[in-house]
């Protein structure tokens, strides 16, 4: 397996947050296939990064990486600009031209901001994300590639999907592994280092003397919201590094670069809290989206328990607080079957039994039919009695591995 640390290395990814140590992890661990990556996180942290070591690391390294930002191009031309375009498709077409699509082929495509792209360009992309087939502009003969799609967005795709500024269904082909990069603000204990690096490097690019961080000036970085994420800190680094002529700084001089945390908007001003305002938003949103097909799962998945608790153990629905499966499962009305020694140990059982939620339960025979069926979802689903998107949404819901 590839060491971790070689990766940050070769990418100059510094820090050891758990939560940044996770993504570089799961970056190595999918490269090897041709899974489609969404990376997510916001404007600063380094999306791209992860991109590159994903195509660096996968049996497609040997070809070609090509990074788009769908967000800085015209709406008018990024048809043109992603799969290409034959002679006189349009004016000053003088010529056919690839697209980045078949320029990858066989490589890694990273489409950055992809949540920016025009509602018919996403209908392209699912697309080719599908088949593999796209057609130029102005042509009508499809073309075929074989690309590995990462993208990346700073923007809730969740809530653009309620807008209708985004395909549900591009989402999920997009999502079939999701990479969540932490704010700079949530790896309190890296920001010193990432500052002492760019100012070193900055310092020994220009031939200066190194500078220095007072107690407190530590502190208020350490303290500091960065919304800019590790861009702006690296901005402010190099600054301090060339303007100062005091190479011992403080938290007054620190105050000069970056306002203090009083000025900034109210959203953001408690850093220190471990309640995420921006993944708190997030569920919320996730929440009034699905509640309705929720509430329907549930419903299944009650089904499905109390089918499975009256096949192994009718008396045990009694222990499970929810009428739905008391109305379902029947205990057993005739106990001449049963001696008297049977009967005690079923008490016994079900006084020492412990109650699990529905929750438990829940993840508890997904699990099962995740296992019964060698981890084919779809198989589990239908045993389950659940769409294969609903199981789908409840293993990243409750973070089942199988």
């Amino acid at each position: 397996m590839t060491d971790i640390q070689s990766i940050k290395q070769r990418f100059g990814i510094i820090g050891n947050d758990p939560q940044l140590m996770h993504a570089i992890n799961v970056a190595v661990q999918v490269a090897v296939t041709d899974m489609s990556v969404l990376v997510t996180g916001e404007s600063g942290v380094g999306k791209e990064v992860f991109s590159k070591i994903i195509h660096t690391n996968s049996p497609r390294k040997h070809n070609k990486y090509i990074a788009v930002n769908c967000g800085a191009i015209p709406e008018g031309t990024i048809e043109s600009e992603l799969f290409g375009h034959v002679k006189g498709a349009f004016t000053n077409a003088d010529r056919d031209r690839k697209g980045y699509f078949a320029e990858a082929d066989k490589g890694t495509i990273f489409l950055d901001e992809v949540g920016e792209l025009p509602m018919n360009m996403q209908v392209k992309l699912l697309r080719v994300l599908e088949s593999g087939e796209y057609l130029p502009v102005g042509s009508s003969k499809t073309m075929h590639c074989d690309v590995r799609v990462v993208a990346a967005t700073n923007v809730n795709l969740i809530s653009a999907i309620e807008k209708g500024t985004f395909r549900e269904d591009l989402y999920y082909r997009l999502n079939q592994i999701s990479i969540a990069i932490p704010p700079l603000r949530k790896r309190k204990d890296d920001i010193y280092m990432l500052f002492k690096r760019f100012a070193v490097d900055q310092a020994e690019k220009y031939n200066m003397p190194h500078i220095s961080l007072t107690t407190d000036a530590r502190d208020y970085l350490k303290n500091y919201p960065w919304q800019g994420n590790v861009r702006q800190l690296k901005n402010v680094a190099e600054q301090i590094s060339i303007i100062e002529q005091d190479r011992e700084i403080n938290a007054e001089t620190l105050q000069r670069y970056i306002p203090p945390v009083s000025s900034l908007p109210a959203v953001i001003e408690d850093t220190n809290s471990s309640f995420d305002h921006d993944e708190a938003l997030f569920t919320i949103m996730q929440n009034q989206k699905n509640i309705k097909n929720l509430q329907n799962d549930v419903e299944q998945l009650k089904n499905v328990v109390a089918t499975s608790i009256n096949r192994i153990n009718p008396s045990a629905a009694l222990l499970i607080d929810d009428p739905h499966l008391h109305n379902t499962v029947k205990p057993i009305e005739d106990n001449s079957a049963f001696g008297e020694e049977d009967k005690e140990q079923i008490i016994e059982m079900e006084e020492n039994c412990p109650v699990m939620t529905l929750e438990e339960m829940e993840i508890q025979m997904i699990k099962s039919a995740l296992r019964r069926n060698g981890g084919h979802r779809a198989a589990a689903a239908k045993e389950l009695g659940i769409s294969e998107r609903t199981l789908y949404r409840k293993i990243n819901d409750y973070n089942i591995e199988y």
